[in-house]
């Protein structure tokens, strides 16, 4: 069915495509390098930084051009106007913090007299700073995760239009792993362009802030609690109160010091992640078993995410690393693995909204850590050695390309190894109750006994909100006395021929949905099934498991649906053992009272 186009949604593929076209380009870094003039300075004109991206001031074409740290523009010579815009690019490029620019770009300063440094303007040409291909292939990650988190997030707002998905997409099209250094460069040319973009920069940012404490109010099923509604209703003026102090911190390209203003607009930014956090901290007291799981999902991503994007832009952005105890600025490669952290948070909020239950949420934070740890020592090692491993192999692009890709096959196999390792460490208890139930299950001497396993003993070694055997007599499945959280008025039988049980025959195990209208009784709210196990051979299906969520509102994780379709192959073995063996019997005791029969019928004759 074709979705109608509204003006929502022609804003949204609007909003979309910038946020895209911003990010897009900077994959042309991985071949063509840009350029940068080593310098930093602060809104009030002080110079605080002159290497930057050089491994030193020698490289560094600010340093070569006289320019030192301490020195300061002279802010009321290179003011701008609003009549002659156009001519102040310079002024436009170091104040709003263009960090790379066209290689061989030229930028014309003015600095102010300072103690035993006369006025002077000075003129300084942007040059490629060193890179390595360590640099670049955390480039293209970055950029590759920011498309897809920002496709990710207007595909919510797409299929599922609601105040909630809107504000994670604003805060997301503004604040993801994506960089955006060439699209700046190719507008820096254009003053007037790269004024309004960095106007537009600002209602993103203002808009992306609100829309992050609209969604944090509101997830995961786009309702706010009635405590929380003066809260969502002074959204617009947070994101106004926030877009005014940006706006007021570029007031030093028109000649007047603003250096507070932005830093006040800095720490406005970390009170907003602080405040998302204590609300979602707040909220998920509320919330029933299974929401409250998904709120953990989104908490624990912006615990993750919302510090690493920070930190990465205030490295990028500021040089409040530059200490009196000396230089932690993160390097280039390092700032960009904390934008690609960032990404955590974009990937955990999408899978909070598009299912209505997950899995615990430890199983994925345990696989981000091993992925972690598994490449922090690869990337350590390399962030020292590459340099020196390029100088003495020479190898050409192609080759470097070649081992990379070596490098991430081996790393990938590495990390299924570990996880595959950690898995069977948390999964231990699963393991026994595995196997504690098929041994069981294997020794069962009647068909109901095999139902109990099935349903009651396995809900209480997992803990499920429910759980039910249904055997196959008949025209039917039905169940006994199992079926914890089949209460009265739930279905006792389900008929064969039931569209639900389809996927029966199968032999595998199948998602059942979250919803009404399937034409069986089940039980509502928390224990309702969310997975279906047949016990099947190759030609005949003897019964049907239904199992619900966990009691803590989890979903089944890969592990326990894996362990339970185990169990369904044991049981139908047994059952056909079972059979098997009343067939037997009653075969043998057909053959005894026909030989019973035999001398009595011979006597007679």
């Amino acid at each position: 069915m074709k979705l109608p186009m509204t003006p929502s949604r022609y804003l949204l593929l609007a909003l979309t495509l910038w946020g895209l076209v911003m990010i897009v380009p900077d994959l042309l870094r991985v071949t063509q390098p840009l350029g940068s003039l080593g310098l930093f300075v602060n809104n009030d004109g002080l110079v605080t930084d002159v290497t930057k991206t050089f491994p030193d001031e020698a490289a560094s074409p600010a340093w070569r051009a006289g320019i030192r740290v301490g020195d300061r523009l002279d802010l009321k010579a290179m003011r701008c106007t609003l009549g002659e815009l156009a001519k102040c690019g310079s002024t436009i490029a170091v104040l709003t913090g263009v960090e790379y620019l066209l290689p061989g770009r030229t930028v014309t300063l003015d600095f102010a007299a300072t103690d035993g440094r006369p006025a002077r303007q000075v003129t300084v040409v942007a040059e490629p700073p060193p890179s390595n291909f360590l640099v670049r292939a955390v480039n293209v990650l970055c950029q590759i995760a920011g498309v897809l988190v920002v496709l990710a997030a207007a595909w919510l707002v797409w299929t599922r239009p609601s105040a909630m998905s809107w504000g994670f997409f604003l805060y997301v099209n503004w604040f993801n792993p994506g960089l955006a250094f060439v699209f700046y460069a190719i507008l820096e040319p254009w003053p007037v362009l790269l004024l309004a973009q960095e106007i537009a920069t600002v209602v993103a940012q203002s808009a992306g802030y609100a829309g992050l404490l609209l969604f944090v109010l509101r997830v995961p099923n786009s309702k706010t609690e009635a405590r929380w509604r003066g809260v969502e209703r002074a959204l617009p003026i947070v994101a106004l109160v926030f877009a005014v102090v940006s706006l007021a911190s570029y007031r030093s390209l028109f000649g007047y010091p603003a250096e507070t203003l932005t830093r006040v607009a800095i720490l406005m930014g970390f009170l907003v992640a602080l405040c998302a956090v204590v609300i979602l901290l707040i909220r998920r007291r509320t919330q029933k078993p299974e929401d409250y799981q998904r709120v953990r999902w989104v908490l624990w991503g912006c615990l993750i995410g919302l510090p690493a994007f920070l930190s990465a832009d205030l490295a990028s952005t500021t040089t409040i690393f530059r200490t009196q105890w000396g230089d932690f600025t993160p390097s280039e490669d390092i700032i960009g693995l904390l934008y690609l952290v960032n990404g955590v948070l974009c990937l955990f909020v999408f899978e909070a909204l598009r299912r209505p239950r997950v899995v615990n949420v430890m199983i994925p934070l345990r696989r981000v850590t091993i992925l972690g740890l598994t490449l922090s020592v690869p990337i350590l090692f390399l962030h020292h050695e590459v340099e020196r491993i390029q100088k003495h192999l020479s190898l050409p692009g192609w080759a470097w390309i070649v081992m990379g890709a070596a490098a991430v096959f081996l790393i990938t196999r590495l990390h299924e190894v570990a996880v595959h390792l950690a898995d069977r460490y948390f999964n231990r208890a699963v393991d026994e109750a595995e196997r504690r139930l098929g041994q069981a299950i294997r020794g069962a001497k009647k068909a109901t006994e095999i139902d109990r396993l099935l349903a009651d003993e396995t809900c209480n070694a997992l803990k499920l909100a429910s759980a039910a055997a249904f055997r196959h007599e008949g025209p039917a499945f039905t169940r006994d006395g199992n079926g914890k959280g089949w209460g009265r008025g739930t279905a006792r039988r389900i008929e064969s021929d039931e569209p639900m049980l389809a996927p029966a025959i199968e032999g595998k195990p199948f998602s059942l949905a979250d919803q009404d209208g399937d034409g069986v009784d089940f039980p509502g709210g928390l224990a309702r099934p969310v997975l279906a196990v047949p016990a099947v051979n190759p030609v005949r299906c003897f019964a049907v498991s239904l199992y619900g969520p966990h009691e803590s509102g989890t979903d089944l994780d890969t592990n326990e649906r894996a362990m339970l379709a185990r169990l369904g192959a044991d049981a139908a073995a047994m059952y056909a053992e079972l059979e098997n063996g009343t067939l037997r019997g009653e075969v043998a005791r057909l053959e005894r009272k026909l030989r019973a029969a035999s001398p009595a019928s011979s006597g007679q004759r």
